[in-house]
Parts: structure tokens; sequence; C-alpha cells
């Protein structure tokens, strides 16, 4: 019994060994203010778990780790349940039809890339070179014109700035798989726009502040994780 709580003890630190003060003390405060709010606002549970999921999900992603996936796996359902109950169906089509199999493309893709060096669970990660960058700029141009004239066709309020959102949710997705340090500068856009949705929900009604503080954490984590995978760019060229 004490040599399977030596190892168990030995594989725990081991996962943690490569976390800094910072990520580990990040992800001790947001987990206790989720869920210290979770009881101050009476949220509700299945809201607490996408947050705590989607935090996980978004910090294993900025340390590189492929484990992210199945967190973002948990995170794509519970976070739809919560989307559609307060209406946001596009929310809900985004995680269900498109993030939730791209995270199984994803588990796919980068096991194909694991950074031997360090363990089965990192991957490699790089910057794109500047033809790749101005091709999937031309790509988000065109994209978010083209759905932005659909959406004024159908009538649909703001419709270039929606297209804008879904295009760069769904290229940041990409650029997630395919291990590119970019994503970083499309998801924080990309959050900040949706910190907005349910701070504007929020104040609304009251309810789902875990969605609120999910998203607020998932936009510091991305400042972050531009941060991080720049340096671990650098040290795969090294």
């Amino acid at each position: 019994m004490e040599t399977l709580i030596r190892q168990g003890t030995r594989r725990t630190t081991g996962y943690f060994r490569d976390w800094s003060s910072f990520e580990r003390t990040w992800l001790l405060l947001f987990t206790a203010l989720n869920i210290g709010l979770f009881f101050a606002w009476d949220d509700s549970l299945i809201g607490l778990i996408a947050s705590l999921t989607g935090m996980l999900c978004v910090i294993l992603t900025a340390k590189g780790k492929i484990s992210n996936y199945y967190f973002g796996i948990i995170n794509c359902i519970a976070y739809a349940y919560v989307a559609y109950s307060q209406r946001y169906y596009g929310e809900v089509l985004l995680n269900i039809l498109y993030y939730l199999p791209m995270s199984f493309v994803g588990i796919y893709c980068w096991k194909q890339h694991v950074n031997k060096k360090k363990t089965n669970d990192d991957v490699i990660v790089r910057w794109f070179t500047w033809k790749q960058q101005l091709m999937w700029l031309a790509i988000t141009i065109l994209g978010t014109l083209g759905v932005g004239l659909f959406l004024r066709y159908i009538q649909s309020d703001l419709p270039f700035i929606g297209a804008f959102t879904v295009i760069l949710s769904i290229i940041a997705m990409i650029l997630t798989v395919q291990r590119a340090s970019e994503q970083w500068i499309l998801w924080i856009i990309v959050d900040v726009v949706t910190v907005y949705m349910w701070f504007v929900a929020f104040a609304a009604d009251g309810g789902d502040v875990s969605m609120l503080v999910m998203w607020t954490a998932f936009l510091t984590n991305a400042i972050y994780g531009l941060y991080n995978w720049n340096k671990l760019a650098k040290e795969a060229t090294a």
C-alpha cells in the first residue's frame, strides 16, 4: 500500500513538475474563484463543470499538452448546454458541430508531433512562415466578407461583426490543430467579443456568472498562451 501511495505521489508531482508558479497559482485561484461564485450566485452545476473543464483545457493548450483535448471535449458538451439555455444558438452549433469533432482531429494530429525530449503529452509548436500568415489573413478577410454578405442577405443584425467572430473561431481552431502560435492572436480577439456577450447575459438576469468568469479567464490565458508558445517555438528550433 505504501508503495502505491509513493508511486501515485511521484506521478502527480511529475505531471506538475514543468508547471510554472504562475500556472499553478492561476489554476488554483481560478478554481477557487469559480467555486466561490458558484455558491454565492447559486449558479448551475453544468455551468461550473463547463467553466472548470474549459479552464483546464486552455491552460493545457497554452502549455502545449495533448491532454487539453480531453477536457475540451467535456467543455464543448457542457458549454453548449448552457449556451442553449441562453438561446445563443450560434455558440451551440459552433461547439457541437465544429469544436467537438475538431477535438478528436486535434488529438490525432498532435500525437503525430510529440516532443519526445519532454513527455508523451507535449507537442512541438511552431510559427508559420510569412507566406502562410498572408494566406490565412486572406482567408480570414474573404471568409468574413462571404459570410457577412450572406448574413446581411438574411437580415441579421451586425452581419459583418458576427461573420468576423465566426470565421476567427473556425480558423483559430484550425491553427490550434496545426500547432501554430498565431492561433493565440485570433483567440484573444474571439475572447474579447465573447466576454462582452456573456457580460450582456449576466447584466440582463444575473445568471451564468461562471460563463463570464470562464471567458475572462480564457482571455487572460490566451495572452499568456501567446507568450508561452512563442517561447516553446524558439525552444523547438534551438
